[in-house]
């Protein structure tokens, strides 16, 4: 994965704010959908653009797709920009 594709990802606010909604544990679409003011298919755009980044993985439990965070691709941000700092 690119630090271009997950910076892009990033770069948007509803992307972030489904980040930080996964945080707080998995979630199906539906759930995630729930949250937001938008239409389901903006939503399944925004989550297929995390999971093109790998900042999401997702899973089928039965009818479902299950959305969870992957904390490792943030982990390699956080670390390209200690070192972008000097520290």
């Amino acid at each position: 994965m690119s630090l271009q594709e997950t910076m892009r990802a990033l770069a948007d606010p509803t992307r972030r704010e489904i980040l930080q909604l996964l945080r707080g544990g998995s979630r199906s679409a539906g759930e995630i959908s729930a949250k937001f003011d938008i239409t389901a298919a903006a939503i399944s755009r925004h989550l297929s653009v995390l999971k093109e980044a790998d900042l999401i993985r997702d899973q089928r439990e039965g009818k479902f797709i299950i959305y969870t965070l992957n904390t490792s691709v943030l982990e390699d941000v956080l670390f390209w920009v200690t070192n972008l700092k000097g520290e």
